[in-house]
């Protein structure tokens, strides 16, 4: 790994404690004006202090991040379908060169291991960490999971490891039961925790509480911060779990002062 691929990664993954908190904000680009994200500046620039990186998209960049935010960017680069297509579908919809012209730290595409367009999807990602490779941009594998699959430890282990096997820098995927094995399944490369749909939010701090007991790292949560009562409490109490090893009582405490 060059010098550049590293200090990228170290911007994301916090040196000091090993983990990050990443906010995705990248549902637009198949959801459109999701809520909590109808009015994206309004509703994340106060959150963006208190995130290690920010996922999204180079449109919503330009459109609502002030170019001051000097926060690492993991830029959303595949897409091609909306929530009224099959999602598995997906293009590499952003070229390298957009990504350098928006300084992005790294680059992300999803992975539909068991969907309709595996392969393609597959493909992308190979792709995807050819183009980084050449100018050491890290990039960050999303094992999507289809209506039919299942989030367990066999599944994720497998769609996990795939993407490790291509090459992907970071691997985000969903917690299960039996996460360590998951994991254990992509060796040396860190794994992030999607938040997933909008959950309680203390069942929301349990389950990153227990990722990273399990060896994730960190966690890349969205509706869980944003479409939270409490954003900004929502953000300090998952920073406080992953960064403070804070237990799930006290973190939750965190959330309600806001």
């Amino acid at each position: 790994m060059n010098w550049g691929m590293k200090n990228r990664l170290s911007r994301i993954i916090n040196p000091k404690t090993g983990r990050c908190v990443m906010l995705a904000v990248d549902h637009g680009f198949f959801q459109g004006p999701t809520t909590g994200l109808r009015n994206l500046g309004k509703t994340i620039n106060p959150l963006i202090p208190y995130a290690d990186a920010l996922m999204i998209t180079r449109g919503a960049i330009r459109n609502w991040i002030p170019p001051e935010m000097d926060k690492p960017i993991i830029l959303r680069v595949s897409g091609g379908t909306s929530i009224l297509k099959e999602l598995s579908n997906e293009k590499i919809t952003t070229a390298i060169e957009d990504a350098i012209r928006i300084n992005a730290t790294a680059i992300t595409c999803s992975v539909f291991i068991g969907g309709e367009y595996e392969r393609q999807s597959i493909e992308n990602l190979g792709y995807l960490v050819d183009e980084g490779r050449k100018y050491g941009i890290p990039v960050l594998s999303v094992t999507a999971v289809g209506k039919e699959m299942a989030r367990d430890a066999r599944y994720l282990g497998l769609a996990s490891r795939i993407c490790v096997e291509i090459g992907a820098d970071i691997v985000k995927t969903y917690f299960c039961d039996e996460f360590e094995k998951v994991v254990e399944a992509c060796g040396n490369i860190p794994v992030v925790i999607a938040g997933g749909k909008k959950t309680p939010e203390k069942d929301a701090l349990e389950m990153a509480k227990n990722a990273i007991s399990k060896g994730a790292i960190g966690v890349d949560m969205g509706r869980n911060i944003f479409q939270s009562d409490k954003p900004i409490g929502m953000i300090k109490a998952v920073r406080a779990v992953v960064h403070e090893n804070k237990e799930v009582e006290e973190a939750f405490k965190i959330y309600q002062d806001g």
